[in-house]
């Protein structure tokens, strides 16, 4: 193994560092182990985004599949537990009943010391960001309410903020000195002052996510006089204008809550539609993987259900089965008795 694919073993010190930093990374934990491995039970690692491996949770055999399941887990959020088998024994669960187990990811491998890992693997993702522009009442209660359900929230257009802040809200001059963020909403909450200077210093920063607390139409003027700034009008349109559902708030709290109510129908609807994006690029990965459901639909192998164990097809298409035969049998013998 190298250098450039392993580091030294990750500390908590290493995790507070990353979590400081906003970068989202993957804990590898070796929970279990079989016959021989290179990394023993509590083995642990972290992985970053960009595949790098900090720690130690084994060789050649196990990283492939950790790269896989980590960039699984940071494009969808969940945990994920894996097993990395010897191939021959994939091949054994084929033929032999109750080898696979549901709610876990199998991996070939081809190491010829032949042993087994089990993986859990559990994503740390940064807090989504919420940038604010303005010092109007719905702004001071975004900054307010936006913590509350797991958002960091930084005031933007004034160092200083206002008074009676609360501690967690960060502070930046200007769109420009915002640090890169992998989820991150922007909220134009001015109301009448410096509306036109806040929209277009968002938008030539690059913000992909821009809503604009304002009536349909001030934004057709503002979107107007954006035009005549020379803004180009595939950036115009990321705006969206008026802010919020339509709840019909009308204090600020209920406006802030409207905003705030729009961002998380919108983030989650992306982490739901995740984990289709993610399985369609993973087939260039070198490490093959296969759920436990999946490979009861493809191989035969048997589904355990309470019970016991039905071969071959799902427990409920037997039993209909069963009582179907039983129908026709019972069918017979009438027929039987009324000769």
């Amino acid at each position: 193994m190298t250098d450039a694919t392993r580091t030294a073993v990750p500390t908590y010190a290493d995790i507070a560092v990353l979590t400081a930093k906003g970068m989202p990374f993957v804990v590898a934990t070796v929970v279990r182990t079989v016959a021989a491995t290179a990394a023993k039970a509590g083995a642990k690692a972290v992985v970053t985004a960009d595949g790098t491996i900090h720690g130690w949770i084994g060789g050649g055999c196990a990283q492939g599949a950790v790269r896989r399941a980590a960039k699984l887990c940071l494009a969808d959020g969940k945990a994920r537990l894996i097993s990395v088998v010897p191939a021959d024994e994939i091949e054994e669960a084929k033929r032999q009943a109750g080898l696979l187990q549901p709610g876990r990811e199998y991996h070939q491998s081809h190491c010829p010391s032949g042993g087994t890992l089990d993986i859990f693997l559990e994503p740390m993702l940064p807090r989504p960001t919420i940038a604010v522009a303005g010092a109007s009442p719905v702004a001071l209660a975004l900054l307010d309410l936006a913590p509350r359900i797991g958002f960091a929230v930084t005031l933007v257009g004034n160092a200083e903020g206002p008074a009676g802040l609360p501690a967690e809200v960060g502070t930046a001059a200007s769109f420009a000195e915002l640090p890169p963020a992998a989820e991150r909403w922007v909220v134009i909450a001015t109301q009448g002052r410096g509306d036109l200077e806040q929209l277009k210093a968002a938008l030539l920063a690059g913000e992909g996510r821009v809503a604009l607390i304002a009536s349909r139409a001030k934004w057709a003027a503002l979107r107007g006089w954006l035009a005549e700034e020379g803004v180009p009008a595939d950036l115009i349109d990321r705006v969206k204008a008026p802010a919020g559902l339509d709840i019909g708030g009308v204090t600020p709290e209920e406006i802030a809550l409207s905003i705030l109510a729009e961002i998380v129908q919108q983030r989650r609807r992306g982490v739901r539609q995740a984990p289709e994006a993610a399985a369609a690029g993973r087939s260039g990965d070198a490490v093959p993987s296969i759920s436990a459901d999946e490979f009861v639909d493809r191989f035969d192998v048997p589904v355990a259900v309470p019970g016991g164990v039905v071969q071959g097809v799902p427990w409920n298409v037997r039993v209909y089965a069963v009582f179907a035969g039983a129908a026709v049998l019972a069918t017979f013998a009438l027929l039987l008795l009324g000769r």
